[in-house]
């Protein structure tokens, strides 16, 4: 069986040993968990809501899609009722799990309130049991429920219509139920164990049902659209977020830290004072160093986050060409590329409300602000956004090139004459804005955000490497692409 190291601090003279299997692990949680879910059962404030939401509003749901058959019924939209019963079961299916985000909350921060959490600490369990205990106990209550919902709604369907769920459509809502309370769960144990009250849990709930809200919009949209096959993906992205949640939070699940913190307090000075720290050596600061020595040094220390930010972009630049030709544009539209003689003098001029001027400050500011912009998105997004909206124009010249060789157009010549002359410095600046972006999320999943030089010099490093190497290549993109670019377009494609 595979090993783990989990290291849990000692906090009591029964501590046991660190290494475990990941058997003895989920043995050990399960004892958390069969402690949680009984005094759960104990509390009627708990029972009682999700006994009324799992057996009532399935009821009530049924009947509202008996009234909606019987009012579509007279028109002969029968599309409507049948799109109408997935987006039932979804939501029968997602009101119970909601109450997995209260029993969440309250797994550390409450029971620190109520005096019975520095027992369970004392535990000799480790860190990974309490954390994945405390996880399994706040999902278990509300998915079982849910499960009951759909059951007692699909029930009820049979009874007063005959209708028989599509087995496929009726796992998707099953998987994404169980998704999405694991999504809710693990991203308020992981405010449980980092607050201080249950007030201010609640408070930083918003930051998980938000987002979980948006969630069922789309997927709202998708069922009532009928696009099925796309619920397959979001359900991947969920475990995806639930795999790199449920890591960090037992990386940063410290035990000594909840019984110790009393105040969430945000020191900005002594963030500030390490924050600049970054920038000395020897206590001084020295642009030498800076330039020759340390950005050469975080440059090598970081060539996984760069070498996955480049075969993103390879991945997805053949992504895009393989789409075009999949789904190719209308011939009358692809036409061999040819551009006007003044193209030049007439890009420079060009006013155009979603693109900047032809002219270097217009793109420099630009592209500086889209990777600003891109960076902070990647940094609170554990990286993924940064990456995301980077593979999105590198998809779309793909796409474009591909499309452009099937209508008679040498892509390598397109791609030689619009990208490459400013691309040369645009796209390494690109590149090292998003890896380092990506690196700074990565930080805080592993959990060396709360290490000395952890988040702090992950995002000085980020700093650096932005002033010193993206700005001055974005700024040469930025001339080169009002002033190059435009000229050897018009002699290679010049009509």
């Amino acid at each position: 069986m595979s090993e783990y190291i989990l290291a849990a601090p000692a906090v009591s003279e029964n501590q046991a040993a660190t290494r475990l299997s990941l058997g003895e692990t989920l043995r050990d949680a399960f004892i958390i968990t069969r402690r949680e879910i009984r005094d759960s059962l104990r509390d009627w404030r708990i029972v009682a809501p999700i006994l009324i939401l799992t057996l009532i509003f399935p009821w009530i749901m049924n009947f509202t899609t008996q009234v909606a058959i019987d009012f579509v019924r007279d028109y002969s939209a029968t599309i409507i009722p049948i799109r109408l019963i997935p987006f039932g079961l979804m939501i029968v299916g997602f009101f119970p799990i909601t109450f997995s985000l209260v029993i969440a909350l309250e797994t550390f921060v409450g029971e620190k309130e109520r005096n019975s959490l520095e027992p369970l600490l004392g535990a000799p369990l480790s860190d990974a049991s309490l954390y994945l205990g405390k996880l399994f106990a706040a999902t278990a209550l509300p998915v079982f429920a849910s499960y009951i919902g759909i059951a007692a709604y699909l029930t009820w369907l049979f009874v007063t219509i005959r209708y028989v769920s599509d087995p496929i459509v009726l796992l998707q809502i099953l998987l994404l139920t169980t998704m999405e309370a694991l999504v809710m769960v693990t991203g308020a144990v992981v405010v449980s164990s980092h607050t201080t009250s249950v007030r201010a849990a609640n408070l930083l709930a918003s930051f998980i049902i938000i987002p979980m809200a948006f969630l069922l919009q789309a997927e709202s949209v998708l069922l009532f659209w009928g696009n099925y096959d796309v619920l397959w993906y979001i359900i991947a992205a969920l475990v995806v977020i639930d795999l790199i949640l449920i890591r960090m939070g037992i990386q940063t699940f410290n035990r000594e830290e909840i019984l110790a913190r009393e105040v969430d307090e945000i020191s900005i000075r002594r963030a500030a004072k390490n924050f600049a720290q970054e920038f000395r050596v020897n206590g001084k600061f020295s642009a030498r160093w800076l330039v020759f020595e340390n950005v050469p040094s975080i440059l090598k220390a970081n060539r996984l986050p760069v070498a996955v930010t480049v075969a993103t972009m390879v991945v997805t630049f053949f992504v895009g060409w393989a789409y075009a030709a999949q789904y190719p544009l209308p011939a009358e539209l692809m036409q061999p590329l040819r551009v006007q003689q003044d193209f030049a003098s007439s890009a420079a001029g060009a006013n155009l409300s979603f693109m900047p001027q032809i002219n270097p400050p217009a793109i420099f500011w630009h592209n500086t602000r889209s990777l600003i912009l891109s960076s902070i998105l990647g940094i609170v997004s554990f990286g993924t956004l940064a990456l995301m909206l980077l593979m999105v124009p590198v998809g779309i010249v793909g796409f474009l090139a591909a499309e452009l060789g099937g209508a008679g157009t040498n892509p390598l010549l397109f791609l030689a004459a619009f990208i490459l002359p400013h691309g040369i410095f645009e796209l390494p600046a690109a590149l090292l804005a998003t890896a380092f972006a990506l690196r700074v999320g990565a930080t805080v999943i592993s959990g060396s955000a709360r290490s000395a030089g952890g988040l702090i010099g992950a995002l000085a490093d980020w700093v650096k490497i932005f002033v010193i190497i993206v700005l001055p290549l974005l700024l040469l993109a930025a001339v080169i692409e009002a002033n190059v670019t435009p000229r050897i377009v018009t002699l290679l494609f010049g009509g």
